[in-house]
């Protein structure tokens, strides 16, 4: 059974930083992309970064040059580095599961609980 668990969420100030992790179970992880999601109150589930199998890495426009994902096989997790965060950064991430890195969500097949982060002064 697929599981996967965000963690790392909370209440930061702008510019500050937070590292979520997805910690993963119940699958060849090394096998598999891992994607970062984010929906913010009243609006869609949009993409935020992935990383593949191999480590190639995605990520929006919104979050470039301070969102950073990474992985570690041996620990089935996927971290999400976020710095300098915004308060349009406020949303519930989630991470999810497929087969490649792609912005779309219907290409993942199994999801998270969600954490959330809120960023606020």
């Amino acid at each position: 059974q697929v599981q996967l668990v965000e963690s790392g969420g909370g209440l930061v100030q702008p510019g500050g930083s937070l590292r979520l992790s997805c910690a993963a179970s119940g699958f060849t992880f090394g096998l598999y992309a891992i994607g970062w999601f984010r929906q913010a109150p009243e609006k869609e589930r949009e993409f935020v970064a992935a990383i593949s199998r191999y480590g190639t890495t995605d990520s929006a426009d919104s979050v470039k040059g301070r969102f950073t994902i990474s992985r570690d096989n041996a620990k089935n997790t996927v971290y999400l580095q976020m710095n300098s965060l915004k308060p349009e950064d406020t949303a519930v991430y989630y991470c999810a599961v497929g087969r490649a890195v792609r912005q779309t969500a219907d290409e993942y097949t199994d999801w998270g609980q969600g954490t959330e982060v809120t960023v606020s002064s």
